[in-house]
């Protein structure tokens, strides 16, 4: 099945990284995330370390610090939370700058701060340097369970599919005349929204037939070799192992 077109988080490039085998990749950001979270909020330094190893494959994988910056803000509901923490946290207290704050909950705070943005930008990196369909190919090779995948590579496919829908059918709402601009109009997008999941319901009945008439039998056919070789295995695992040298440097 085709990716069609690319995702708006992949940024196409040939860099080092972007050749590394998905499941290497997926394996090597999954162990970093383990590292960061292992690590004890008072390690300033390895902390300051691993977002200096993250700014180092963001560079040498040619993602612009931009857009990472721009896709952090999905993290945002996070940040507030860790800063609400100390204002309602109890235990010993603080003033700064005339509020008083939560001395549990600085720490707190921090340490989902910290971790949290490291490990969105992990992500992010894996997102730039990997299409989405790429990934889910990479979590199969990994062992994961296929009707999963199938299930999340389907729903990759089509939501932009089912977006259009919805757009089309907001136009032609918009050109009768209709305005949602209370209560009253909930019926109406609520029939909408029925007829947006039928036609939806149908259309993955008729994908079903079509894939069924063309020999599927469970199985989504990889057409790309997806090995990956030991030296590639350790390339994509340096970003673990090196964490965790520097949770150990700065430990000592």
């Amino acid at each position: 099945m085709g990716a069609g077109h690319h995702h708006q988080l992949y940024l196409p490039g040939l860099s080092p990284v972007h050749r590394l085998p998905p499941q290497c990749k997926l394996l090597a950001v999954l162990a970093f995330a383990i590292v960061v979270v292992a690590t004890p909020r008072e390690a300033f330094w390895a902390f300051g370390g691993y977002a200096l190893l993250l700014i180092g494959i963001a560079f040498l994988a040619g993602v612009p610090l931009a857009h990472v910056v721009r896709r952090m803000v999905i993290e945002v509901p996070f940040v507030l939370f860790a800063v609400l923490i100390p204002v309602i946290g109890s235990g010993e207290r603080i003033s700064v700058l005339g509020v008083s704050l939560s001395v549990p909950g600085l720490w707190a705070g921090w340490n989902i701060l910290i971790k949290g943005s490291l490990g969105v930008v992990a992500s992010i990196l894996l997102a730039a340097t990997t299409e989405p369909r790429t990934i889910l190919l990479g979590a199969q090779r990994l062992r994961l369970p296929s009707l999963l995948v199938q299930i999340a590579m389907f729903m990759l496919r089509y939501m932009d599919v089912i977006v259009e829908e919805m757009r089309r059918m907001r136009i032609a709402r918009e050109s009768r005349g209709f305005e949602a601009r209370s209560v009253r109009q909930i019926p109406v997008i609520a029939r909408s929204a029925g007829a947006l999941f039928i036609r939806s319901y149908e259309r993955g009945e008729r994908v079903h037939l079509a894939m069924l008439s063309r020999g599927y039998s469970g199985q989504m056919p990889i057409i790309q070799d997806m090995s990956a070789s030991m030296k590639q295995w350790g390339t994509a695992l340096a970003l673990p192992v090196v964490a965790l040298a520097v949770l150990g440097i700065t430990a000592w």
